[in-house]
């Protein structure tokens, strides 16, 4: 019996399965994130380390030999690959960006792309079919981090709501939902106060992701502000992978191309409704979470 391994590796989670040769899931096993743009390099490595022993300690059966294991890891591609290299013990390995999950439940397998939208945001492309010997040729857009944008994001939801928050409690906007909804968020109503709580975090600040849902809210709620605030950071991330579309298939109608939207940001019924009514490619909502779309990888390795 062949069995594999397969590991979604993110800022947040990292997700991990063990499958058998049919496909079928044997153990799982979920650890915190080891993106290594958020953690130091050994403690990005330690993190899977410790997820891969888990897991193996759900085995139906102890020492299974494994196969193959595929790394599909958020942060620099290098870095992975040099990780990769120095496993042993789990056959053949291979680490690919984490974006591929999401891109092969999108287009299975085929030409496509897919736009994806979680704490941040990318446009995946592949112009060829995957074969056994290859992913297909895979194109990466965006995923600039939180410093640089990361457009149609929880992230850039976040930040775009506490920039008009200040504004609005400072008196030079109108009021909105957003106001409080910052206030609220952080238990403060000062704007100096609140500037001061977000600033006082040298990195990455997950606090400003998580006001993602409530933006989210007000816009389904038709709160003026936030819907405009939504429909401004994820149209740029649309137009992202309209150039994406349009520079890769320059001979296809960009509509007749696969297209999907994956992650909790694009798939929220009043995002989908915005990119959909001005998206030139026909989107479809990926449902699946993107360890499926690891194990669907596993196939090929």
């Amino acid at each position: 019996m062949s069995y594999k391994i397969g590991v979604d590796g993110g800022a947040s989670k990292t997700e991990c399965v063990l499958v058998d040769a049919d496909g079928a899931i044997l153990a799982r096993h979920l650890a915190p994130g080891c993106s290594p743009s958020l953690l130091a390099a050994a403690a990005a490595k330690a993190v899977v380390a410790d997820a891969l022993a888990a897991l193996l300690e759900k085995a139906p059966q102890p020492k299974m030999k494994i196969a193959g294991l595929l790394l599909c890891m958020a942060g620099n591609r290098e870095f992975w690959k040099e990780y990769a290299q120095g496993l042993k013990g789990f056959g053949r390995v291979v680490a690919v960006d984490d974006s591929l999950p999401v891109l092969e439940l999108a287009t299975g397998g085929q030409p496509g792309l897919v736009l994806h939208g979680g704490t941040g945001s990318f446009v995946a492309a592949r112009t060829g079919a995957a074969t056994k010997d290859s992913f297909g040729r895979v194109h990466y857009a965006g995923g600039l981090g939180w410093r640089f944008g990361d457009d149609g994001s929880g992230y850039d939801l976040g930040r775009r709501a506490v920039a008009r928050a200040l504004l609005e409690l400072q008196g030079w906007m109108s009021p909105s939902g957003l106001g409080p909804l910052v206030c609220g968020h952080t238990g403060l109503k000062d704007p100096g106060e609140i500037s001061r709580h977000f600033y006082a975090q040298a990195g990455v600040d997950p606090r400003i992701a998580g006001l993602a849902p409530g933006v989210l809210r007000l816009a389904g709620e038709r709160d003026p502000a936030a819907h405009a605030l939504v429909v401004e950071s994820t149209s740029k991330l649309l137009d992202l992978a309209v150039r994406v579309g349009t520079k890769l298939f320059p001979n296809r109608i960009l509509r007749s191309l696969r297209a999907g939207l994956s992650g909790p940001i694009l798939t929220d019924p009043i995002v989908v409704k915005i990119l959909t009514d001005r998206a030139p490619l026909a989107l479809e909502v990926v449902r699946e979470p993107p360890i499926e779309g690891v194990r669907q990888l596993l196939d090929w390795i």
